[in-house]
Parts: C-alpha cells; sequence; structure tokens
C-alpha cells in the first residue's frame, strides 16, 4: 500500500487566517447530522467513535452557547429515511450504499470496530433521528429532510439563509469528509464563507478520512479553526 505524506501548508493557512474577517450579523452556524444516530453509541446506527463522539457534544456545547449569546442563528441540519413498504428504507433506491450495506453484512465495517448499517439509518420515527438534546435550543432552526451528502441538496438551507441574509456559515457536524466536506463545496459554490470548527466534527470512518477531509476544506474551500479561535475571530481578536 502506498504511504502518502500530508503536505506541510501551515504557513499558507496561518497566512489565510490572518485574514478572516467574521461579522456576527451575517453569519450562522449549520449543525450537520448531530443527531442520536451517529453520537449516542446506546443507539446510533452508523456510530462515531465514543471518545470522538464525547467530544464533539462537548465542543458543540460550548461553541453554541457562544454564538447564541451572540445573535447567531442555530440551524440543525438531519437526515431522515421514510420507510417504504416493500422496500424498507429509501436509503436502499442509493445503488452505492446498497452495495456498501451488502459488503459490510458479508465481512468488514463501516465504522471501524463497530456495527453500522447504511438501509437501516435515520428511518423516520427512530431515536437515531433525534438531535442530541444538549444541542438543540428552542431559538435554533431545524431542517430534517436531509436526503444525500449535501446539506443544500433537496433541502430549504440555501432558501433560509438567503432570509436571514447570511454570508458565513459555521460548519460543524458528522462526518469530516462526507456530509460537512459536501457541504463545504456546496456553499463555497453559492459563494458563502465557509468555516469549520475542527473539534466539532469527526468521521465515523476513521482519523485518515477525519484528516483528509479538514485538509481538504483549509486548502481548498475556507477556513479551519478550533472553537477558541473561532470566538476569537468572531470578536475580532484573531491572532
Amino acid at each position: 500500500m502506498q504511504t502518502v505524506n500530508i503536505l506541510d501548508r501551515s504557513k499558507m493557512v496561518s497566512a489565510l487566517n490572518r485574514q478572516l474577517k467574521v461579522d456576527p450579523a451575517t453569519a450562522a452556524v449549520v449543525t450537520i447530522d448531530m443527531h442520536r444516530g451517529h453520537l449516542d453509541p446506546s443507539v446510533a446506527t452508523m456510530p462515531a467513535a465514543p471518545e470522538d463522539c464525547e467530544r464533539v457534544i462537548e465542543k458543540a456545547q460550548d461553541l453554541l452557547g457562544f454564538v447564541r449569546s451572540r445573535g447567531l442563528p442555530v440551524i440543525h441540519v438531519i437526515l431522515v429515511h421514510r420507510y417504504i413498504p416493500g422496500l424498507g428504507s429509501e436509503a436502499k433506491t442509493v445503488g452505492f450504499w446498497r452495495a456498501v450495506q451488502d459488503v459490510l453484512e458479508e465481512s468488514d465495517r463501516l465504522s471501524p470496530g463497530r456495527k453500522s448499517t447504511t438501509t437501516r439509518h435515520n428511518l423516520e420515527g427512530s431515536p437515531g433521528t433525534q438531535i442530541i438534546g444538549s444541542l438543540l435550543h428552542p431559538s435554533d432552526y431545524v431542517i430534517d429532510n436531509k436526503k444525500r451528502l449535501d446539506c443544500f441538496y433537496g433541502t430549504d438551507l440555501e432558501i433560509l439563509l438567503r432570509i436571514l441574509s447570511i454570508k458565513t456559515v459555521v460548519l460543524m457536524g458528522i462526518n469530516t469528509n462526507t456530509c460537512v466536506m459536501n457541504t463545504a463545496f456546496s456553499a463555497f459554490n453559492r459563494d458563502l464563507q465557509v468555516i469549520v470548527i475542527s473539534d466539532c466534527v469527526a468521521s465515523m470512518y476513521g482519523d485518515d478520512l477525519h484528516v483528509l477531509g479538514l485538509e481538504n476544506v483549509k486548502r481548498c474551500l475556507g477556513y479551519v479553526l478550533t472553537v477558541e479561535e473561532f470566538k476569537k475571530t468572531c470578536a475580532g481578536k484573531a491572532d
């Protein structure tokens, strides 16, 4: 197997981050699939590692409390699949997901060392579709008809952002390399400023793809900051 070294682009990334400006009046946080189906190991059907679940929830609580106190909107986008009689989950219509499930049932696991399923994940009405309770506030917006890896595709996220006059989206959630990165691409393509909070994201697929997702965002699509770095930037105190 070929080994690929991650290029050290820290100098470039630091220079980019110094240019970042965030206007709280035109910024919103978008949480991506921060539901029990990923983050609650007791019911999760596509679980992140337990230590990642704890970290992401703890850091997200901190950041969401910060942004709410400053009036930034919080928008939760979650995946929910219908159950269709005679078919089962509508996810079965996606050929690759169905193929992955066939392989999983025969041998390996999508989430390394943990049981997982693509075609029984987050069925409508199941506990997995519930947003982690400590991350949800009555003032938040919820979009619960995400069907694919991109939070914009097939939802009203773009319309809501436009209504709220948002120019900067702050992304967090699961998975770094799929739904977070796909949403970062779509936001970038809509001329939105993209920020991903590095300690509020994780990948159930493993640390290698988590790192890939963050590297791809910060070198190609937008800014990758920790919770504390974002707080300083939002207050106009970036180093």
